[in-house]
């Protein structure tokens, strides 16, 4: 059971950790080969002896599944794959039991071509609903109103012959956006947030937050300089100006903030991205009239560089205190973390990631050290991946369903049941019940490391400060979190080798020698001579300062 004085603080969200559930691939409780709600709930006595404080759940609303749930069609509905919102309701009474707080997914930005505001808006251009949507006249020669690209490759336009005009997509043809310069849209959308709110969930992580406004004048995007165009994606060739991050966002979010405040203890998170995406972050965190916390790709990105890792986080800490970041390594939407920094490198990632202030999330799966799973061609389903294969092997390779058991299906679904994305035959020796029988186990070391963040309050709520990599051994990262006068070293060795680096301790922490190493679960105890500490590649260690 967790623990209770925490969830009964309306600031339980900061430093706290978020277990991320992708519901098509947790587990299926109907036998169809795809997750669903009931599957979740089945399964939250396992995510909560995690010691994580909250699930995330990835869209579960009615959609025709064209991205997988991130094109809805009804707002305030569970879509028939998932379960009824009956089921929706027995998880959330589940998980407060457990002491779990509930976020889900909300994407705002855009919705489904099939959902009614959209039938309603493309039937002419004077319907009560015309302007609920980004519509724009052709070019005089038919061609689309500006040079915007769309995520998944093409114009960010597609031509509507009944309207006789184009409509915005950022995303898929079937996603359009919706126009929040309406008063009327971002009222819906309010109302949609409390539909939720009134049925309990404790808060939201929004899906690209930063995309709700676009620029009305529809001015060209400037190309990007070509040192920073990744070559697989089109829409990398531009600086996205003006399709998003206008600053009538913020005003908006300070509206939904306001909503947040008359549920206390909800929360919210942000999803931004874009093409410089740290200083939207912060400018999206700072205060209490904003997001409570968001996060970007930048750590989702690594692949445990120590200079890297410091560089981002560097910059995220020149924005100023006044923000709260939430980081993860891993999401349904990137490789997951064991494979990007090596999969004998799985626990040192997490121990770096609870070792840095803000609140952090946990990709289902992330716990067990499961790599990315390789697909055959015919055997994809993200439409992301499909249209650009091989070049991008899309997001399939992340999203495979999550081992329960060493059967064939992984105990995700029954024998004999084809299930959605294969599982991934590698991924059956990581399953949870050869894990639970293991003391010394990856899963059993998560926990341990979560309980130890859990418990720290110098960690959940202290200052940091980060270690130049000039006063460390090259590969070492360090930061040091401060809460009154609790100081915690926390060093992390990112670097490959055989042989012991020394850090010398003296100097890295204003004077603070008296060292107390914390028993690290899977890390070796470091050897300390004198004011020098032997720390080897790979590993990781956490020293209280005196």
């Amino acid at each position: 059971m967790k623990n209770q004085q925490l969830h009964s603080d309306p600031g339980w969200w900061r430093g706290a950790v978020i277990y991320q559930i992708y519901p098509r691939s947790f587990m299926d409780a109907s036998g169809d080969g795809i997750g669903d709600l009931a599957g979740i709930t089945s399964r939250l006595e396992y995510v909560a002896s995690l010691n994580v404080d909250a699930i995330w759940l990835s869209p579960f609303f009615t959609s025709p599944m064209d991205d997988f749930g991130y094109d809805v069609a009804d707002y305030c509905d569970v879509d028939p794959m998932f379960g009824s919102l009956d089921d929706f309701r027995a998880l959330i009474e589940r998980a407060h039991e457990l002491g779990l707080k509930v976020i889900i997914d909300q994407v705002l930005s855009h919705s489904s071509d099939q959902h009614a505001w959209f039938q309603e808006s493309r039937q002419d251009r004077t319907n009560p609903k015309a302007d609920w949507y980004v519509w724009a006249d052709p070019k005089p020669d038919g061609t689309p109103p500006n040079n915007w690209m769309a995520a998944f490759s093409g114009r960010a336009w597609t031509f509507d012959a009944r309207r006789r005009q184009y409509y915005l997509h950022n995303f898929l043809a079937s996603q359009p956006d919706l126009n929040f310069h309406h008063s009327e849209v971002r009222e819906a959308q309010l109302d949609n947030l409390r539909f939720w709110l009134e049925l309990g969930v404790d808060g939201f992580r929004f899906d690209v937050v930063n995309y709700y406004f676009h620029d009305p004048a529809l001015t060209d995007n400037p190309p990007m300089p070509r040192e920073r165009v990744h070559p697989g994606n089109p829409q990398s060739y531009q600086f996205q100006r003006y399709n998003i991050e206008q600053p009538e966002n913020l005003a908006y979010l300070e509206r939904i903030r306001a909503l947040l405040d008359e549920y206390p203890g909800s929360t919210t998170v942000g999803e931004i991205a874009g093409n410089d995406p740290l200083p939207i972050m912060a400018a999206y965190t700072r205060g209490d009239k904003r997001l409570h916390m968001a996060y970007t790709f930048d750590l989702l990105d690594s692949t445990g560089d120590a200079t890297e890792l410091h560089d981002v986080l560097a910059r995220f800490a020149e924005l100023g205190d006044d923000t709260w970041p939430c980081w993860a390594l891993s999401n349904h939407d990137v490789v997951r973390s064991a494979t990007s920094w090596g999969e004998d490198r799985a626990l040192l990632a997490l121990t770096v990631l609870c070792s840095l202030r803000g609140s952090l999330c946990l990709y289902q799966g992330e716990e067990l050290g499961l790599p990315e799973a390789e697909l055959a061609y015919e055997d994809l389903q993200d439409p992301f991946g499909i249209n650009l294969w091989p070049e991008v092997k899309g997001r399939d390779g992340c999203r495979t369903p999550m081992v329960w058991d060493e059967s064939a299906n992984g105990g995700f679904c029954p024998a004999g049941v084809a299930p959605w994305l294969p599982v991934f035959a590698p991924h059956r020796p990581l399953a949870v019940t050869r894990q639970d029988a293991a003391p010394d186990s990856l899963l059993a070391q998560v926990r341990g490391l979560l309980k130890r963040r859990g418990t720290s309050e110098t960690l959940r709520q202290g200052d940091q400060r980060l270690i130049a990599p000039s006063e460390l051994p090259e590969g070492v990262f360090g930061v040091i979190r401060t809460l009154g006068e609790r100081h915690l070293l926390c060093l992390a060795h990112l670097g490959h080798g055989e042989v012991p680096d020394e850090i010398a301790l003296d100097g890295l922490a204003d004077g603070l020698k008296d060292t107390q190493p914390v028993d690290l679960p899977g890390m070796p105890t470091p050897t300390r001579q004198g004011s020098t500490l032997h720390l080897m590649p790979g590993s990781a260690a956490w020293l209280e300062l005196r």
